[in-house]
């Protein structure tokens, strides 16, 4: 079956700015593949080419520019500095590493710091890994900005934020380098493993029904990056998880972010396949209302937790699973 001329070039372009990791390094290098029940990633750009016509809304993107060309620069960059990894390679680290490591993420506009190890679940099935280990970094969006979507001050606001990451996860990558470890930046338009469930398994919080991260600060407000490494010592997050494991109750009552979907891409019951991988969206449907408003976001600006305080909508759900749980008993 022949690819048309539209998706063929989307795809060349995709690869030189992100291209496949394969290919910049020796042929003997060991890689990490994914499961076997992992789900293939695409890339935004490419949805776009095979479910959407381009038309005059393209244009809008010219007022995101400056943000879309520093967010291809670099996650170009930052994909093709693993050849800069070092030839003799430390793989402990110390404390006073972490904590430089972090006060520079932080420097750099990063919000919030996981550590975990990578399951093969969480690679696409389409991309490999060099590294067992993740470094998952967070970037909050100004809250201000989401609220006035779908606008095109929110539209900036996306881009401007990927495009602060994509240089925050190369900058930090080459401060792990000058420090002897080894890292594979993976920028927030890369995508080699499901970002929100990477987060969540690192603690960061829990993936919400639109398939998006739910943090404690501003809830699904963020876009996420992470680096791969070897080193065998990182101080691993994955118990922080605990404290998120009610979203998903929440949410099961919520459905806010369904029903407010303009584009209806939202499942009000997520679909579970065979290989237990989640899908919360249908991804075919939220590309053409993404494209058309630069970037929608009308899932984080309408979600509770983005409207709310964190700590009191858990409140209120354990308040009402208590009078539930009164009226049950009652009934019987």
């Amino acid at each position: 079956m022949m690819t048309n001329p539209k998706v063929r070039l989307t795809r060349k372009v995709v690869s030189f700015i992100l291209p496949d990791v394969r290919e910049l390094v020796p042929e003997e290098t060991p890689i990490i593949e994914p499961s076997p029940s992992s789900p293939k990633g695409m890339r935004v750009p490419e949805v776009v080419a095979i479910e959407e016509e381009v038309g005059w809304h393209a244009l809008k993107l010219l007022i995101a520019l400056p943000y879309l060309l520093k967010t291809m620069y670099y996650a170009r960059k930052a994909v093709k500095s693993i050849k800069k990894n070092p030839h003799r390679v430390k793989k402990k680290a110390d404390e006073e590493f972490f904590k430089e490591f972090e006060e520079y993420a932080k420097e750099l506009g990063v919000s919030a710091i996981g550590y975990t190890e990578v399951p093969r679940e969480c690679i696409f099935s389409n991309a490999v890994l060099l590294f067992e280990y993740a470094v998952v970094l967070i970037m909050d969006m100004d809250k201000e900005k989401i609220e006035k979507a779908p606008s095109i001050t929110t539209g900036k606001e996306v881009w401007r934020t990927y495009a602060k990451l994509s240089e925050a996860v190369y900058k930090l990558s080459e401060f792990m380098r000058r420090r002897g470890y080894n890292a594979q930046p993976d920028p927030p338009i890369g995508g080699s493993t499901e970002f929100p469930l990477l987060a969540q398994k690192a603690g960061l919080g829990y993936t919400g029904k639109h398939g998006l991260l739910i943090s404690e600060r501003d809830g699904p407000s963020q876009r996420i990056a992470a680096i791969y490494t070897d080193i065998e010592n990182l101080p691993l997050t994955d118990s922080n998880v605990e404290k998120y494991s009610w979203i998903p109750d929440f949410c099961e009552i919520c459905n806010h972010c369904v029903s407010k979907c303009p584009a209806k891409a939202i499942y009000k019951e997520t679909k579970i396949f065979g290989n237990d991988h989640e899908q919360h969206v249908d991804y075919t449907k939220c590309v053409v209302v993404f494209t058309k408003t630069l970037g929608c976001s009308i899932c984080i600006k309408e979600c509770t937790f983005f409207k709310m305080d964190f700590f009191k909508i858990k409140q209120a759900l354990m308040k009402y699973k208590k009078i539930s749980s009164n009226k049950s008993e009652n009934s019987k």
